[in-house]
C-alpha cells in the first residue's frame, strides 16, 4: 500500500498487516461507554465505564474514579488547573469521601491535582482514636492517602537538587519499591504494577480486577506517539516491554468478538482502548524500533534517519510536526536509547 525503500520484505509485510489491522480494530473499539455528564464551562467530561468506575477527561491526563462503600478512589488527578471542576464531578458520583489517590507516574499532567484532591478527601484512618490519631494526622494531615511507586516520590522531591513542580502536599504518602503493590478497596482487588524504564522509570499500571479496567498512564497515549523521556529513565525497549505487559493484562472479547466486551484500557490521553487496540499500538512501536535500529546499524546518522521518514505509514494518525512531542522527538529518543552499531 505504501512503499518505503528501506523496508525489508518482512518489515513491509508487517507494516501492511498493521495497517490492515487498524481498519479491523476500529470496528471493535469500545463504544458502549455511557457519557454521564459534562461541565461545559470547564470542558471536563465524565463517562461511566463500569457500574462503579468512571472516566473523567479534559483535566490534563485521563482520571479514573472508583466508587463504593469504602469511599472514593481516584486514579491520577490531572494537571491541577481543573481540580475544582474535577472535585465537583466526583461529588456528583458519590457522597462518600475520597480516601485514596494512586498515581501512574510523576508527570505534571498525571499528578498535578494531587494536593487539591487529597485535601478535599479524608484519611482512611480518620476514625482512629487515641494516641495513634495524632500520629495519623501528623503523617497525612487528615487528607486522602496518595499511593505510588517510590520513583514517583523521588521525582517529586527532586533529591538530585533539580527543581520540582510539586509541593510537599502533592507527594505520595505511601510509596512502594517492589514491582507490585496491591490493596483491596470497595470489594475489589487493585494491583499497582511498576513498569521500569518505559515512558520514564516511574511508570505503573493500575489494574482494577473486578471492574476489568487498567489505567495505563502515559505509557499509552492514543493521540500521539509515546513520550520516551530518556533523562527520566525511559527507553524504547522498556516502553515495548510495558506495552507487552499491557497486552497480557487485557483480555479480548473472545469468543464473542463483536460484543464490545473485554478489558478496558484507559490511556494517559485519548479514547479507551481494548486489547486489540493495544496490540496494534504495540506493533507500531515495535516496527518503528526495528526500522530505526536497522538504519542505525547500517551507519545512517540521526539526521539521515529523520530525513528518511520511517514514521510515514503512521504519520497521519500519530505523528506531529509541532508541539511538545513531535515525530522528530520520538525518532531522536528511539535512536539514543538503542544500542550502538554492532
Amino acid at each position: 500500500m505504501i512503499s518505503v525503500k528501506f523496508f525489508s520484505c518482512r518489515r513491509g509485510f508487517a507494516v501492511a498487516c498493521a495497517l490492515a489491522a487498524a481498519v479491523f480494530v476500529c470496528a471493535l473499539a469500545p463504544r458502549n461507554i455511557a457519557r454521564a455528564q459534562q461541565t461545559e464551562a470547564s470542558g471536563v467530561a465524565v463517562y461511566r465505564a463500569r457500574p462503579n468506575f468512571y472516566l473523567i477527561s479534559g483535566a490534563g491526563a485521563n482520571i479514573g474514579v472508583q466508587v463504593g462503600d469504602d469511599g472514593v478512589l481516584v486514579a491520577d488527578t490531572g494537571s491541577g488547573n481543573a481540580s475544582a471542576a474535577v472535585l465537583a464531578e466526583i461529588r456528583k458520583l458519590s457522597a462518600q469521601p475520597i480516601k485514596y489517590i494512586i498515581n501512574t507516574s510523576a508527570d505534571p499532567d498525571i499528578a498535578g491535582g494531587n494536593a487539591a484532591i487529597a485535601k478535599a478527601g479524608q484519611s482512611i484512618f480518620a476514625g482512629v482514636a487515641g494516641p495513634r490519631s495524632d500520629f495519623v494526622k501528623a503523617m497525612t494531615g487528615g487528607a486522602a492517602s496518595i499511593l505510588a511507586h517510590e520513583n514517583v516520590l523521588l521525582r517529586m522531591t527532586a533529591p538530585t537538587g533539580r527543581s520540582s513542580p510539586f509541593a510537599s502536599d502533592s507527594w505520595p504518602t505511601e510509596a512502594f519499591s517492589s514491582n507490585r503493590k496491591y490493596i483491596y478497596f470497595n470489594h475489589e482487588g487493585i494491583e499497582v504494577l511498576h513498569q521500569p524504564a518505559a515512558h520514564t522509570d516511574a511508570d505503573s499500571f493500575i489494574f482494577f480486577r473486578a471492574s476489568d479496567v487498567v489505567m495505563a498512564g502515559n505509557v499509552l497515549d492514543t493521540t500521539r506517539l509515546p513520550i520516551i523521556d530518556i533523562e527520566k529513565g525511559g527507553s524504547i525497549q522498556g516502553e515495548i516491554d510495558a506495552l507487552n505487559h499491557l497486552v497480557e493484562l487485557a483480555i479480548p472479547s473472545i469468543p464473542f468478538i463483536f460484543s464490545e466486551g473485554g478489558t478496558y484500557v484507559i490511556p494517559g490521553h485519548g479514547r479507551i482502548y481494548d486489547q486489540a487496540d493495544v496490540v496494534e499500538y504495540r506493533d507500531m512501536i515495535v516496527i518503528l524500533r526495528d526500522v530505526i535500529q536497522d538504519m542505525k546499524e547500517r551507519g545512517m546518522t540521526l539526521d539521515q534517519i529523520k530525513a528518511a521518514n520511517p514514521m510515514l505509514p503512521y504519520e497521519k494518525q500519530y505523528g506531529a510536526k509541532s508541539g511538545p512531542w513531535t515525530t522528530a522527538d520520538f525518532i531522536d529518543a528511539v535512536y539514543k536509547s538503542l544500542p550502538a552499531k554492532k
